[in-house]
């Protein structure tokens, strides 16, 4: 059932090997071609998600890959969504909506009724678009989920699509990692893969060459791109393994530097909240995660969740409630962080937890709830306490906990659809608390902010300016740049040309 509009499908021998990355440069140059194109990943596995204009909820790489592409992000670019609860369960959020919440095996079982929603998604961007660029999961030789994949090389056949296979350098391996892929796969599959990129080189090139030579020998598959690890090119994250990097690379120590600590929650979700702060300077960010690496920092943030009493759980079991309660730092919850920063959370019905009623850390006047209908749109407002100037922020929410505050003053309030406004977050002295993720990504209302927090230990922090649309830009533009260097752009060309391959064919 091949489509008429051209398309590639980009598969990683791993998860963090780059296909997210690759998809978004390859969106922003064909867009600077003229091309209209859209990015597509049938099944995504996050907890960083983002919200359409029309309140549907998708991977966060996907709307990122489509603001590469200039198009604005809907559902069918991410129409199977997981969201871990726990170790053996997700919710499933399909076509943008909660659909159930399942454990790994069970949703095993009921993977081939999305298919069909699968094909449909995707059906509906090649009506749209001239070429539709899909993102693989994890590696496409998981031997044991052969039988019912919907997102690697069953549905690029399905599609009409070839595919080229990214390894990851870094670790080392590489080359068993491409060759042992490809050895897996089903012969038809195989023949799907039309090229190799190894990424994340540190070195030279060249002493590849001998390497890519005896690879192509063996499995008749030339290698089409060797590209540089790129330390100013991200996209949003997807995958848990990448928060395991710092958070912000070495820099110079600064006089009046502002110590950011960021709760490193077991299920923490969203993490890009926390991008527009890796951009300025004089503030070092770094991951926290028990109550002896706390430190005494000049801002603490509690993060989202999507296992906000477990999350809570943990932060007691780690010391770390109790470091929160007693730190003298500004502190910024979000989402679930203000939920545990409140006097009690809910769940009476186990939309989230089977724990009931529990406590919560007692730092603000509000209390959680958790109902099964769940909160996904974009919203406006503005920030009580600030400069009109600064005032104004953007975001989205994503959440089944309603807060209902009962004092504090307020902090954020949200423009409605109507036109009427309400209060969607409070704050007691310097402990601060909203839903509205992407708070800190308004370049006016976070500089304030920050000057605010330094001013407050006695710090003089001035921002250099930083844009997070200019930086992401800046990063996409950087990454173009790589792939015009280092990925022989004539072959992805063709390959978005040629359809499905037949066994044997080469690139050329």
């Amino acid at each position: 059932m091949a489509t008429s509009a051209g398309g590639l499908m980009v598969c990683g021998t791993s998860s963090n090997a780059g296909k997210s990355t690759l998809v978004a440069g390859l969106c922003r140059w064909l867009t600077r071609r003229g091309v209209a194109v859209a990015p597509f990943k049938a099944q995504n596995m996050s907890l960083s998600s983002a919200v359409t204009a029309d309140g549907g909820e998708i991977g966060r790489a996907q709307a990122h890959q489509a603001y590469a592409a200039g198009a604005d992000a809907v559902v069918a670019m991410n129409p199977v969504l997981l969201k871990p609860t726990g170790e053996r369960a997700c919710q499933v959020v399909v076509m943008g909506r909660p659909w159930a919440v399942l454990s790994a095996a069970e949703y095993h079982r009921r993977k081939p009724e999305l298919f069909e929603v699968v094909l449909e998604a995707h059906r509906s961007l090649a009506e749209r678009f001239d070429v539709v660029l899909c993102e693989g999961a994890g590696s496409p030789a998981e031997i044991n989920l052969f039988d019912r994949d919907i997102v690697n090389l069953r549905l690029a056949e399905a599609v009409g699509v070839p595919a080229i296979l990214v390894g990851d350098i870094n670790p080392g391996g590489v080359f068993a990692s491409l060759l042992g892929t490809v050895e897996w796969l089903p012969a038809p599959w195989r023949a799907l893969v039309r090229g190799f990129v190894i990424n994340k080189l540190r070195g030279d090139p060249a002493l590849l060459a001998d390497g890519c030579a005896q690879l192509e020998a063996r499995t008749g598959i030339p290698t089409i791109g060797v590209l540089p690890w790129l330390e100013t090119a991200w996209v949003d994250s997807e995958d848990s393994m990448a928060l395991e990097r710092p958070l912000t690379e070495p820099r110079p120590a600064l006089a009046d530097e502002l110590d950011v600590a960021v709760v490193r929650l077991p299920r923490l979700a969203n993490a890009t909240d926390l991008d527009a702060l890796r951009l300025e300077a004089g503030v070092r960010l770094r991951w926290v995660h028990d109550a002896a690496g706390m430190g005494d920092p000049d801002l603490v943030i509690l993060p989202g969740s999507k296992a906000t009493v477990d999350d809570l759980v943990w932060l007691h079991r780690r010391g770390l409630a109790d470091a929160i309660r007693r730190t003298d730092a500004t502190v910024l919850g979000i989402c679930a962080g203000y939920q545990m920063l409140g006097r009690r959370i809910t769940d009476a019905g186990g939309v989230e937890s089977r724990a009931g009623e529990v406590r919560g850390l007692g730092l603000l006047p509000v209390h959680t709830r958790f109902l099964p209908g769940k909160v996904t749109r974009r919203c406006r407002g503005r920030v009580e306490g600030f400069p009109a100037d600064a005032a104004g922020v953007e975001g989205y929410q994503i959440h089944h906990g309603r807060v209902s505050p009962d004092g504090g003053d307020p902090f954020v309030v949200v423009v409605d659809e109507d036109g009427g406004d309400h209060l969607d977050g409070v704050r007691v002295g310097d402990v601060h608390g909203t839903t509205l993720h992407g708070l800190l990504d308004t370049d006016r209302f976070r500089r304030a902010f920050l000057e605010r927090v330094a001013a407050r230990r006695g710090k003089r922090w001035v921002s250099d300016g930083a844009s997070l649309a200019a930086a992401r830009d800046a990063q996409l533009d950087a990454l173009v740049g790589a792939l015009e260097r280092h990925l022989d752009l004539a072959a992805v060309e063709h390959l978005l040309a040629c359809g499905t391959p037949r066994a044997g064919d080469a690139v050329r």
